[in-house]
């Protein structure tokens, strides 16, 4: 008999994941989809073709509840029953004088929370520039982030939410839990749809909806969040987490680190121009995040699928190549995604790159965690830390970071389920995660000369002098 409870669609920068779960928690079936973008474009339409067919693969499941996910910096515009207007890729670059024009209307850094980020990362520039291509389209449309478009287009009911809105888009004050001035004095906080929660039920499926995919008509879908803060959702289901002092690092294309912090937010205390940041949480509650592009860097490091630094056979090799590493001080520097990360105005690249494959690779993962090490201190983590995501398998990085953090314990999960967990957590907190966490071994080498070598190396002339 068909088990299927729940739905959880993910609509990451790199892959849309669909995934079917069961009651107690445990996932049935998981389709993926690689993204694409086309003339700085989302494509969105051929994602929601494949969305339709993979829920009409699972007609006849019992389903009640529908929660999307998506990654963050993107928005969305309807007019009628349909897109107003094209959906930006965050990465596609603005035109200077666009972007120039823009950054003197940002309200400051400790307001926001939003630190100033190249191309279209901060979506309110997103929305300065397709005020102006879209011209009457883009000022009748209902704006909402992306998460709640994919709400919208299975419920018709359109909802904006705070996770999505405080993922450094200049729109969103965090302390005060409100859009920001410059979102109320440019008219578009009037424009995006009604505020909800995550867990908020917008609706059923739309009738057509539920026709055509042979799903439930009953079926609810909920307003949904941000990723990254439903992984820091299913992080919260271990007890090691729950209401404890613990910052979750989240790795993907995206590296980000979010703390729940014991004591109050100062965003004073954030270096803005180190790509430092304040999320807010499924609670509404400010969270000091840091982040950097390190799948992204991986990737073009080791220029093949990243999976290959993470995957099980290999792991014994690429740890006996770390030695071999160390004493050549081979070493990447920051930093591969320029404009981002700790150190966003260096030029980096390998220094002494080494021939063997698996030395490259224990490279690249060390590169990871020194550069998550800094951006972990930017942010005062401490005692705690969980690393989840695709890279957490990737025992050099890994243990490089229980290495570099000797007062830390540094925790794992499984790397498969974590953000489609965290939003079945929305509709049920009650759900317990699959497993067990497991602590962290630090590597048998000792990392401090070479810490201290990347360190001299790395750090922009401005920041040479700060302790890390």
């Amino acid at each position: 008999m068909p088990q299927g409870w729940a739905i959880v669609v993910d609509t990451g920068k790199t892959m849309s994941k669909v995934s079917l779960w069961s009651r107690d928690g445990r996932m049935l079936d998981r389709q993926t989809r690689s993204n694409s973008a086309a003339n700085g474009m989302l494509d969105t339409a051929n994602t929601a073709y494949w969305l339709v067919q993979t829920l009409k693969s699972w007609a006849g499941h019992p389903v009640e509840f529908i929660v999307p996910v998506s990654h963050g910096a993107a928005v969305a515009g309807i007019r009628g029953r349909k897109l107003a207007f094209a959906t930006p890729d965050y990465e596609a670059e603005l035109p200077a004088d666009v972007l120039a024009a823009y950054r003197e209307q940002r309200d400051p850094f400790p307001v926001t929370g939003s630190p100033a980020l190249p191309a279209g990362l901060n979506f309110g520039a997103q929305l300065h520039w397709l005020e102006q291509q879209a011209g009457p389209d883009f000022a009748r449309a209902t704006l909402m982030p992306y998460a709640q478009y994919w709400a919208w287009l299975l419920s018709g009911v359109a909802a904006s939410e705070a996770t999505s809105l405080g993922c450094h888009s200049d729109l969103w004050c965090p302390i005060e839990g409100d859009f920001s001035p410059m979102a109320r004095r440019r008219g578009w906080a009037a424009q995006f749809a009604p505020l909800v929660k995550a867990c908020d039920v917008l609706g059923t499926l739309k009738p057509e909806l539920a026709e055509l995919t042979g799903l439930p008509a009953t079926t609810n879908v909920l307003a949904g969040l941000h990723d990254s803060n439903a992984a820091l959702l299913a992080a919260r289901g271990f007890p090691e987490i729950a209401d404890n002092e613990v910052t979750v690092l989240s790795t993907g294309t995206w590296f980000i680190a979010m703390r729940l912090a014991k004591e109050a937010l100062d965003p004073t205390t954030l270096p803005e121009a180190r790509d430092c940041l304040v999320n807010v949480d499924a609670f509404g509650q400010p969270v000091p995040s840091a982040r950097f592009m390190g799948g992204r860097e991986i990737e073009k490091l080791i220029e093949i699928d990243t999976r290959r630094v993470d995957i099980r056979p290999d792991q014994p090799h690429l740890l006996a190549a770390v030695a071999g590493v160390l004493d050549s001080e081979a070493m990447v520097l920051p930093t591969l995604a320029p404009g981002n990360g700790p150190f966003p105005d260096s030029a980096g690249g390998w220094v002494n790159r080494p021939v063997d494959w698996y030395a490259r690779r224990a490279g690249a993962c060390l590169y990871a965690a020194l550069v998550a090490d800094v951006s972990l201190n930017l942010i005062g983590a401490k005692d705690r830390l969980l690393v989840e995501g695709r890279f957490a398998e990737a025992e050099v990085f890994v243990r490089a970071l229980a290495s570099l953090r000797p007062d830390m314990r540094v925790y794992t999960a499984n790397a498969h389920n974590d953000v489609s967990f965290g939003a079945l957590r929305l509709i049920d907190p009650a759900l317990e995660p699959d497993g067990e966490l497991q602590q962290v071994e630090p590597l048998a080498e000792d990392l401090s000369a070479y810490k201290a070598a990347w360190l001299r190396r790395a750090q922009p002339r401005s920041t040479r002098s700060t302790e890390q």
